[in-house]
Parts: C-alpha cells; sequence; structure tokens
C-alpha cells in the first residue's frame, strides 16, 4: 500500500463505509447530515469510493434498488488494514481553515464595519448546523456498533458551534460602530464654534 494513495477524505470514506457497507448515496446523506464535518461536493462520494475500489479497498456490488441497480460498498482486508496503520500514526491538529479567520486578517484593509457585517450572518448558519447536529443525534441510536463514538464526535461539534458563537459575540462587539466616541469627538467641535459666534457678537 502506498500512503500516497489515500488522502484524508479516503480514510473518510473507508470510515464511513464501516462493517456494514454502503453506497454512494448513503455517503452523501450521511455527509449532508454532518456537514460540520465536511463539505465536500457529492460528486466526490462517487467518485472517491469508485478509485478505492479500483485500488483494491473497497469491494463493489451491484444491488437492486427502486429503479435501477445500485453500487453497494464493503471494505476489504486491505481497507480494514489501511484503517488499522492509519491509527498507527499519532494524530496532528490539521488547523483551523476557517473564512472567518482570513476575514478578520484582511480588516485594516477593507475596513472594520466590512468585516463585521460579512461575519455576523455565521450565526444563520451556526444555527442551521446545530439543528444538523440535534438530527445526527438522533440518528446515531441507529448504528448501535458505533452510536458511542458518533455521539463523541457531536460532542467536539457543539462545542466548535458554541466557540464560533461566543467568538461572533465578540466580534460584534469589538467591531461595532463607535457612535458615541464619534458624538464625543464631534462636541468640542461644535463648542468651538459656538465660543467664536459668541465672540464676534460681543465685538
Amino acid at each position: 500500500m502506498s500512503r500516497s494513495e489515500l488522502s484524508q477524505f479516503s480514510y473518510g470514506v473507508l470510515a464511513l463505509i464501516g462493517r456494514n457497507g454502503a453506497g454512494p448515496h448513503d455517503l452523501v446523506q450521511y455527509a449532508r447530515r454532518g456537514r460540520v464535518y465536511e463539505r465536500s461536493a457529492d460528486s466526490q462520494y462517487y467518485a472517491e469510493p469508485k478509485r478505492l475500489a479500483a485500488l483494491g479497498y473497497l469491494k463493489a456490488e451491484k444491488q437492486p434498488g427502486k429503479t435501477r441497480e445500485r453500487t453497494h460498498y464493503t471494505l476489504t482486508k486491505k481497507g480494514l488494514q489501511a484503517l488499522r496503520d492509519w491509527m498507527n500514526e499519532p494524530c496532528s491538529f490539521t488547523g483551523i481553515d476557517s473564512d472567518a479567520i482570513l476575514r478578520m486578517l484582511a480588516a485594516d484593509l477593507v475596513g472594520e464595519r466590512r468585516v463585521r457585517k460579512s461575519l455576523l450572518p455565521l450565526r444563520e448558519e451556526i444555527d442551521d448546523l446545530n439543528g444538523r447536529l440535534d438530527e445526527a443525534e438522533r440518528a446515531a441510536a441507529s448504528y448501535p456498533h458505533r452510536e458511542k463514538y458518533l455521539l463523541l464526535n457531536h460532542s467536539l461539534a457543539r462545542a466548535i458551534l458554541r466557540a464560533y458563537s461566543r467568538w461572533l459575540d465578540e466580534v460584534e462587539r469589538k467591531l461595532e460602530p463607535r457612535k458615541a466616541e464619534s458624538s464625543k469627538r464631534a462636541l468640542p467641535g461644535r463648542s468651538g464654534a459656538a465660543r467664536r459666534k459668541t465672540s464676534r457678537r460681543s465685538r
């Protein structure tokens, strides 16, 4: 087995196929329910299992579907061994790949107001993702052999979403337009003009 044959996405597909197997349609449904974890295009869940089967990590079988035959994939010994070998490698922190971080980095170039306006709509998406996690937690009971592991992953996802929500609260406070300070700065100017007008009248 060549380590370069398998990406992180490849291992994810092997794990999702699991002990009972799955078809591309199933993988897409898993991904949509767990969108907080992975945002790959649906087409990748059709292409990657096919590639892994060609490499011997999966076995592909045709099964009857509602309207036509569907491809069902199961792990081969090679696929299971690949997952075991992967676990022998220490897990590394893959970083926080976030559009929000890049936008904040550009704040001094584009202005705080624009950054703030672009970031705050994230709250709606976080609400949507929390709803999807609700659904995923309910569905976890359908997989008793991995329910505990699914719920542990969902717990981490919840914590990340809570961290984002707290961060957005901080963004809203710290990048909020400083109307009060602007008003205070404007007051001395108006007072000075009034003094000059009064001075001219006294002359």
